[in-house]
């Protein structure tokens, strides 16, 4: 069947994309990567973070090894349905601080035929899933997990640990807060803790 310019771009195969995995893993880079890609081929972008994450910019999404782009700043996920008008790809980064709404916000926009690419934190620092993100893998048409290495023996990582003694599930961090261990080094990590 031969497609006709004209006739595909009237009618653009909308897609969910996840990006997930621990602290220090990549995701914010791929995230980036694939928008910079997608603004190369001249598609209308736009990316959002949730207004909390404020470690690096305002504004800006930012990686830890300090790559950015520029995004749009949301408290909730229904903010970025009234953003994304006109856009043939949408970023959204540190996906597990939003809110619920996030996955038929997603649904929505997939179904319009936009290209949503997701970025987020699988797990929180108990290993539990964190936030919209296990939904959202449940329905993406492709979910990357992406692996930092851990610290103490060179594994690939399963969890960020924390390692400040601090029981809030959001607290925004770095190297000093965090730290990536694999299963086996994150459970000897809490043995430890427990013993405190």
């Amino acid at each position: 069947m031969e497609r006709h310019s004209e006739g595909w771009e009237m009618h653009r195969p909308g897609r969910i994309e996840v990006v997930c995995g621990s602290m220090f893993s990549g995701k914010t880079e791929e995230l980036i990567r694939r928008m910079k890609r997608a603004k190369f081929a001249r598609q209308r972008v736009e990316i959002f973070k949730p207004s909390l994450d404020t470690r690096y910019s305002e504004v800006d999404v930012v990686s830890h090894d300090k790559t950015t782009i520029p995004s749009t700043p949301v408290d909730s996920s229904s903010s970025i349905l009234l953003l994304a008008s006109d856009i043939d790809v949408v970023g959204i980064d540190e996906a597990q601080f939003l809110d619920g709404g996030l996955v038929d916000v997603c649904n929505q926009l997939a179904n319009r035929g936009v290209r949503v690419i997701v970025a987020g934190l699988d797990m929180d620092f108990k290993g539990v899933p964190f936030g919209p993100i296990p939904a959202l893998c449940a329905i993406a048409d492709e979910v990357t997990k992406v692996h930092a290495i851990c610290v103490k023996c060179g594994a690939l990582a399963y969890v960020s640990h924390r390692l400040v003694e601090n029981d809030k599930r959001v607290l925004l961090g770095e190297t000093n807060e965090y730290e990536p261990l694999c299963r086996d080094c994150y459970r000897k990590a809490m043995e430890e803790e427990k013993k405190r």
